[in-house]
């Protein structure tokens, strides 16, 4: 049982005063990092669009484009009048070296820096919320979870979160500090969660913030067979982008793209939203353009049906029986 309001359009992170909107941004891609370069102009627009649309959070990461993500949303917040200002969630526990390849860190001495440093690229004296980007298989869970206790004890962190954790993991953080979030991937396609973080998150007052929600632009529907990606930008590493797995995607989000319009819906407004009834989750939708933030408030205000939810398992079921999930890009161990 969900122990927090949820409504299909807003929810209460534990640790934050106000509900933030079930939608938030995702900034990956304005950190220019594996999605073809920066574009701060756009950025800046882009999150200043996403707050006039009504989204209150904004999810970020100093690996997005190594600090660069984190500046250019401290400089469009800090531009934006304090009754406006959202909510900034980022993470930590990812290092990278010389040739920005990065690896799992989670020891207190970086974490303590690298909120020191988040704090200063962001333009904030406090981080509302703070996630450990990927478990570090080298670090006790208790001396990160600890660490970011101590640091939310001193006031610099408001609330605490993990992101690739399993709930085993979560279970050994919890023994040493409070949890609100797991971040996660949860899309139509990629479903590993839906068993296994979204009921412990359900039974532990968490909520899941879930990343690509539209499968990295498959469940927009601007994706075609022959869609070809540029060097650097991360589906050319992705299986599912790959050509012998791709057109099986593709014929999928066609027949889902039917269902919606069946419904007077776009396939993408569709997509968020099945992400939204799975539980207490909030989708980050990802944008490095204004257009691209367009249509955040056809995903808001009504909830699927069980018959459209059923169609949309059968769907998926027939296009796609062996289903690819995220795990390529989980970064390496120290």
């Amino acid at each position: 049982m969900a122990s927090k309001p949820i409504t299909p359009d807003k929810i209460t992170i534990n640790g934050l005063e106000k509900p933030v909107t079930r939608i938030a941004l995702g900034t990956w891609a304005i950190g220019g990092w594996m999605w073809g370069g920066p574009d701060d102009a756009n950025a800046i627009k882009t999150i200043h669009k996403a707050v006039e649309e009504g989204i209150n959070l904004i999810d970020t990461a100093p690996v997005y484009g190594f600090g660069h993500s984190e500046k250019v949303v401290g400089e469009a917040v800090a531009q934006l009048p304090a009754s406006q200002k959202p909510y900034i969630a980022t993470k930590l526990g990812l290092n990278w070296n010389e040739d920005h390849k990065p690896f799992r860190d989670s020891r207190p001495q970086r974490i303590r820096q690298e909120v020191e440093d988040s704090l200063k690229r962001l333009r904030v004296e406090v981080l509302d919320l703070v996630q450990v980007h990927w478990p570090d298989a080298k670090t006790p869970i208790a001396e990160t979870a600890s660490a970011l206790n101590d640091l939310r004890k001193e006031g610099k962190i408001r609330a605490l979160g993990v992101s690739n954790y399993s709930t085993a993991q979560m279970d050994e953080f919890r023994k040493e500090a409070p949890l609100s979030t797991s971040q996660d991937p949860f899309n139509i396609f990629e479903t590993a969660i839906e068993k296994t973080v979204i009921p412990y998150a359900e039974k532990n007052d968490m909520d899941v913030l879930a990343y690509g929600p539209l499968c990295r632009g498959l469940l927009t529907g601007k994706i075609t067979a022959d869609t070809t990606f540029p060097e650097g930008d991360l589906r050319r590493m992705d299986p599912k982008f790959q050509p012998e797995n791709l057109r099986n995607y593709v014929n999928a989000v066609k027949a889902l793209e039917a269902l919606a319009a069946s419904q007077g819906k776009t396939v993408l407004s569709l997509a968020i939203r099945w992400v939204l009834d799975q539980g207490p989750t909030i989708a980050l939708w990802g944008a490095r353009k204004p257009a691209q933030v367009e249509g955040v408030k056809d995903a808001l205000g009504w909830t699927l049906s069980p018959e459209i939810a059923r169609e949309v398992s059968s769907i998926v079921t027939k296009y796609i029986p062996t289903p690819i999930d995220a795990s390529f890009m989980a970064p390496p161990n120290r």
